[in-house]
């Protein structure tokens, strides 16, 4: 049974329900957890608001939106435990999408939400983050050495001078500083809690959008049993990378020695 960590509101709808819909393909049970154990709903800016003429560009596309409404009628989205009521011991994995507007924060900082990341790093389970999921991480510090989880690890995450920044220039006229959830950008924090900036993973220099027909065109970043993943354009990769882990890991449990 996977666990995805949501904020109250403001995530990602394709990098939550992109990877929701390819578990429960896959027969893996899923459940929701939210700070105060509500139903969180995505940025509605990205569900249905939309950017005007810049819609091709920063829109979620229309498949991945009906993944998304397909994912808020599932009962378990429904009926999501609070992070205090959380035990990750009853999990075998771990999803944390991203996301923009600022109710991601209430993910982000939430030193409950930490301690649940830091079970999973701990039991060796996996877990999966993408776009500013990886700064939940990037903040969860193991007690034994003060140091982020990611301390040692190969990861990706929401590129600054290709992705973050340029949204924010070409937005802030009207929209401020959506795309700027925190002063420092994604990248800039996650490289700071790796053990070299080197270990930051930017993929292929000219990045295309990967679709459920060419999933190749995704980029995601393996490390053992973590998975990291840059935006919304990765997520069909991403999910079907996470669904190998997780079968590679039965077949490891099942196959006799």
């Amino acid at each position: 049974m996977m666990l995805f960590l949501l904020p109250q509101s403001d995530y990602d709808p394709t990098e939550s329900s992109v990877p929701w819909q390819a578990l429960r393909r896959a027969g893996i049970e899923v459940r929701f957890a939210t700070p105060h154990g509500l139903p969180a709903y995505a940025d509605s800016r990205l569900v249905d608001i939309g950017f005007g003429l810049l819609n091709p560009m920063l829109m979620t596309r229309a498949a991945d939106l009906q993944h998304y409404r397909t994912m808020i009628e599932d009962e378990a989205f429904l009926s999501p435990m609070a992070f205090a009521d959380v035990n990750p011991e009853h999990f075998d994995g771990l999803v944390i999408p991203g996301g923009h507007a600022r109710g991601m924060r209430t993910l982000l900082e939430s030193e409950q939400a930490q301690h649940i990341a830091l079970h999973f790093f701990q039991a060796n389970k996996p877990v999966a983050a993408v776009c500013h999921g990886p700064l939940l991480l990037a903040r969860t510090l193991d007690p034994q050495n003060g140091r982020s989880v990611l301390h040692g690890r190969k990861v990706t995450a929401l590129l600054a001078n290709t992705m973050e920044l340029p949204a924010w220039i070409v937005t802030a006229p009207w929209l401020g500083r959506y795309y700027r959830t925190y002063p420092q950008t994604v990248e800039e924090e996650v490289k700071a809690a790796l053990a070299s900036p080197s270990d930051f993973q930017p993929g292929p220099r000219f990045f295309k959008r990967d679709s459920a027909s060419k999933p190749e065109n995704g980029f995601v970043v393996r490390d053992g049993n973590l998975l990291t993943a840059r935006w919304p354009g990765d997520c069909y990769r991403f999910a079907e990378a996470l669904v190998e882990v997780l079968m590679q890991l039965h077949r490891s449990k099942t196959d006799p020695l």
